[in-house]
C-alpha cells in the first residue's frame, strides 16, 4: 500500500452551503438506490424461503442471514452478469458499480476504500460532542482542534492575517515585498530551519530526515535526499509545454496577487521561481531508478560530506535544525540517497539568485498554508485542484475538519474510534486468517523450483520472523499511554486555526528529534496506533505487516458472512502485504529488516526474469479512458504483491474449506464458494475515477488502476481459469502467464 514522503500539509477540501439542481437530483437517485436495495433484499428473502419450501438439497445450502442477504444484494448491484467472466472479469464483477456510480463533485473517485472511509468519517463525527471536554487531555485536544476548524466565522474574520504573521517571521515573500526585500538577509538553510521552528515540514531544497539506518536497523541516522515537489516531478520535467505545469504557474501567480502582489511582478518573479523548480526536478533521480535501494545507500560522515560538497556548511545546518535537543559533530553518520543530485544542487544554487531561491521556498510555505485560511484564497486552490484532478467542489466542512483532526491527532481519534465501534471478535478472526495465509506463503517458498536451498532457507526465516499488527495496539484501550505522549502538547484558544495546526506539527517534529539517539524499538505501540484508516501496510525495516481497524469491515471483511467472501476480501489484502516482503524492493531486506543481499546470484537472476514478465505484462496494459499505458516498472512492486496475495488467499481458503463443512451459497447468486472467492476479491476493487485523476494516478502512483489489479492478477492464476472454466487462450486464461510467487 502507499508509502509517501510528505510535509505537514494535510490533504483536505471544503464544500459548504451549495446544493445545485444536479446535487438534488443525485440525492433523489441515492434515495431510489436505497429503496432498490431494500426491494432487492426482500426479493432475495423470498427466493430463500421458496428454495426451502421445495425441501431439496439447495434448501440447506443457502445462507439467509441478514448479513448474507445484504451482501448478496450489494454484489448483485455491483455485477454485470451479461459480461463473460472469461473475457473481462473486472466488468463482470464491477460492471454494475461502474454504470450506476456517480462521482460526487467533491471527490476524485469512488471505490471501496472511499466508501468505507466516508462511513468512518461519519462515525468520527462524534468528536464534535462537547462532552469530550470532560475527558482526559488527549481527547480535549481533539475537541479543541475540531472546534477551531469548524469556527468559520473566526477564520473568515481573520482572513489572511495568520499567513501574513507567518510571512513576517520568515522575513517576507520577495514577490510581495518588492524592492523592500533585501537579499543579503536571506539564506536558504536559515529559511528551512525557521520553517521547522514554526512547525512546517518543507524540504523543498534537500529532504532532511532522521530515520532508521537500513543497514543497521537498531539505530537512527540522518538521511539526505532529493526534495519533495509541490507538483509531481513527472509533470515538472516536461516544463512549460505541459498543461498542468502552466496551470500550476497560474495558480502561483494568482495566490500571490490575492496576497497583495502586483500581477506583472508576480508573473515575472514566479516564472523564475518555477524555472528553478523545474531545474531541481531535472537533476533529481526518476522514480524508476530509485528501486534498487542499495544504490540509494551512500554513508558519509559530516566531515566527508563537507569535503565532498563544500559549499554547504553541513554541521551548522544540521545543528540549526536539531537544536536544542540534539547536536552533531564531524563524525556524525549520514546517508546520502542521491549523490549526483547533491553535486548538481551545489552548482544550481551558485547560479541561482537569492531572490529566486526565496520566492521558491516561501511559495512552498504559502501553498501548504492556503487550506487553513479563508474562503477567498481557498477558492483559488480548488480551481487548481479541479485542473489537476477534475473535482469541482470541496467536501462538507465537517468532513474536512474530522479528516484534519484524524490525521493531526491520529492516536487520540483512533482510541475513540476503536473503543466505540470496533468489534473485538474481528481481531481474533483476522489473526487466524493471517496465520492461514502466512502458512500458504511458507508452502510456496518451500515449493518454488527456481530457488537455491541457501536462499530458500533465508526466505523462510524472513517469513517466519514477520510480525503482525492487527486492528490496534491494546494501549489504545487505556488513557495512560496517550496522556503520557500528549502531556506537553497545548492548544492556544486565542491563536488562529493555522497556528494550532502548526503547533501540533511542531510537537511531532520535536518528538521525532527526541528519539534520534535512542535505540530503535520496532514494536513500539506508537508506531502502530493509527487504527481509523482504510489501508494496510508492510514495513521492510520492521519486517512487519499491519492491518488497522478501519479496513476490517465493509466489502473487505464481515465476521457474519461466509469465509469465501472474507478470504477474497481482506484475505487478498493480507496476502498482498505478506508478499510485499518479497517484492522487488522488499526482498532487498533480510529477516531483521536490514538492507543486505541474501540472494544467491543464480536465484536472483531467475527472480529478475520473473519480475520482467510482470513488468512487461502490466506495461502493455492500456487505460482506454485516457489512452495511456501503465508504467510496468513503477508498479511492479504492487503488481507482484497483488499476484502473490491473491494466490495465497485462495490457497488458504481452499485449505480452510477442506477442513470444514461446505459453506452455503448466497441467495440469488448461482456461484460456487470458490467462484464467489474471486467475485469477492474483484468487488474490493470496484472503482470509478475522473479522467484527470486517472491520468495523475498513472503518471505518479506505484499502484496500477483497480481494473488492472484484478485483470492482471486473476488472469495469471490457473485456479481462476479452472473455477470459471475459461478456455485456454481466452483473455482471462492466456497461454503465457506471469508468476513470481
Amino acid at each position: 500500500m502507499p508509502n509517501t514522503r510528505g510535509h505537514i500539509s494535510i490533504d483536505n477540501s471544503t464544500w459548504w452551503n451549495r446544493r445545485s439542481t444536479l446535487e438534488q437530483g443525485l440525492t433523489i437517485i441515492a434515495v431510489c438506490g436505497v429503496l432498490l436495495s431494500i426491494a432487492l433484499a426482500i426479493s432475495l428473502s423470498v427466493i430463500v424461503k421458496k428454495s426451502r419450501s421445495h425441501n431439496g438439497t439447495d434448501a440447506d445450502n443457502i445462507c439467509d442471514t441478514p448479513s448474507c442477504i445484504h451482501t448478496a444484494s450489494e454484489i448483485l448491484k455491483n455485477m454485470n452478469s451479461s459480461v463473460n467472466p472469461c473475457d473481462d472479469f473486472y466488468r463482470f464483477a464491477c460492471g454494475g458499480f461502474i454504470k450506476s456510480t456517480i462521482i460526487p463533485d467533491d471527490e476524485n473517485s469512488v471505490n471501496t476504500f472511499s466508501i468505507i472511509g466516508d462511513q468512518i468519517l461519519a462515525q468520527l463525527k462524534m468528536i464534535e460532542d462537547e462532552r469530550l471536554m470532560d475527558m482526559p487531555h488527549p481527547f480535549r485536544l481533539v475537541r479543541s482542534l475540531y472546534k477551531k476548524c469548524m469556527n468559520k466565522t473566526v477564520i473568515e474574520e481573520q482572513g489572511l492575517t495568520p499567513l501574513f504573521s507567518v510571512l513576517k517571521e520568515l522575513k517576507g515573500w520577495p514577490v510581495l515585498e518588492g524592492d523592500k526585500w533585501k537579499d543579503y538577509e536571506f539564506n536558504w538553510m536559515t529559511s528551512i530551519s525557521k520553517l521547522r521552528e514554526l512547525g512546517y515540514y518543507i524540504d523543498c531544497f534537500i529532504e532532511f530526515s532522521m530515520d532508521v539506518d537500513v543497514k543497521n536497523t537498531t539505530r537512527r541516522v540522518i538521511h539526505l535526499d532529493q526534495p519533495l515537489f509541490e507538483l509531481s516531478r513527472e509533470y515538472l520535467i516536461e516544463g512549460l509545454d505541459n498543461k498542468i505545469v502552466n496551470e500550476y504557474y497560474r495558480y502561483m501567480v494568482d495566490i500571490a496577487v490575492i496576497l497583495g502582489a502586483e500581477r506583472k511582478r508576480a508573473e515575472k518573479e514566479l516564472m523564475e521561481s518555477l524555472k528553478f523548480e523545474i531545474k531541481l526536478a531535472n537533476i533529481s533521480l526518476p522514480v524508476e531508478e530509485r528501486r534498487n535501494l542499495t544504490l540509494l545507500y551512500n554513508p558519509m560522515t559530516v566531515a566527508e560530506l563537507s569535503k565532498k560538497y563544500p559549499s554547504i556548511p553541513w554541521k551548522e545546518y544540521f545543528n540549526r535544525i536539531l537544536k536544542p535537543q540534539v547536536q552533531v559533530d564531524d563524525n556524525e553518520m549520514t546517508i546520502v540517497n542521491v549523490p549526483s543530485f547533491m553535486s548538481d544542487f551545489e552548482k544550481l544554487m551558485k547560479s541561482t539568485p537569492k531572490r529566486v531561491q526565496a520566492n521558491f521556498v516561501i511559495w512552498r510555505a504559502v501553498s501548504s498554508t492556503v487550506r487553513y485560511l479563508n474562503d477567498e484564497i481557498r477558492k483559488r486552490e480548488l480551481e487548481f485542484s479541479t485542473a489537476l484532478s477534475g473535482k469541482t467542489e470541496r467536501v462538507p466542512r465537517w468532513k474536512e475538519c474530522v479528516a484534519t483532526v484524524t490525521k493531526t491527532l491520529p492516536m487520540s481519534v483512533g482510541a475513540l474510534y476503536i473503543r466505540k465501534y470496533f468489534d473485538e471478535d474481528a481481531k481474533k478472526d483476522v489473526m487466524e486468517m493471517v496465520s492461514d495465509i502466512r502458512n500458504q506463503f511458507n508452502k510456496i517458498l518451500q515449493s518454488v523450483d527456481w530457488m537455491d536451498e541457501e536462499t530458500r532457507k533465508s526466505a523462510l526465516e524472513k517469513a517466519a520472523s514477520m510480525a503482525s499488527y492487527i486492528a490496534y495496539p491494546n494501549e489504545l484501550l487505556y488513557d495512560t499511554g496517550l496522556e503520557e505522549f500528549y502531556k506537553n502538547l497545548k492548544l492556544d484558544e486565542n491563536a488562529s486555526y493555522l497556528r494550532n495546526v502548526l503547533n501540533v506539527s511542531l510537537y511531532g517534529l520535536k518528538y521525532s528529534i527526541s528519539q534520534f539517539r535512542k535505540p530503535v524499538n520496532k514494536s513500539d505501540w506508537l508506531s502502530h496506533a493509527r487504527p481509523a484508516v482504510v489501508n494496510a501496510f508492510f514495513s521492510p525495516i520492521e519486517n512487519s505487516i499491519q492491518f488497522p481497524a478501519g479496513i476490517l469491515q465493509g466489502a473487505f471483511y464481515n465476521k457474519d458472512r461466509p469465509k469465501y467472501l472474507n478470504y477474497g476480501g481482506i484475505g487478498f489484502v493480507i496476502g498482498h502485504e505478506i508478499t510485499h516482503g518479497f517484492d522487488d524492493q522488499g526482498r532487498q531486506f533480510n529477516k531483521d529488516g536490514n538492507l543486505i543481499d541474501w540472494w544467491a546470484p543464480s536465484t536472483e537472476k531467475k527472480y529478475l526474469e520473473k519480475t520482467k514478465c510482470i513488468i512487461d505484462q502490466y506495461g502493455n496494459y492500456t487505460v482506454k479512458e485516457v489512452g495511456m499505458k501503465l508504467n510496468g516498472i513503477n508498479t511492479q512492486g504492487e503488481n507482484i504483491a497483488d499476484n502473490g496475495g491473491i494466490k495465497e488467499a485462495y490457497l488458504a481458503y481452499r485449505e480452510w474449506a477442506d477442513h470444514h463443512e461446505p459453506e452455503p451459497k448466497l441467495p440469488g447468486l448461482p456461484y460456487t464458494p470458490r467462484q464467489m472467492f474471486w467475485i469477492s476479491a474483484a468487488n474490493t476493487w470496484c472503482s470509478v475515477t475522473r479522467p484527470k485523476a486517472l491520468i495523475l494516478r498513472i503518471i505518479t502512483d506505484s499502484h496500477s488502476p483497480e481494473e488492472f489489479r484484478i485483470l492482471g492478477s486473476l488472469s495469471n492464476r490457473p485456479e481462476f481459469a479452472e473455477d470459471f472454466q475459461c478456455p485456454l487462450g481466452s483473455k482471462m486464461n492466456p497461454k503465457d502467464k506471469c508468476a513470481v510467487w
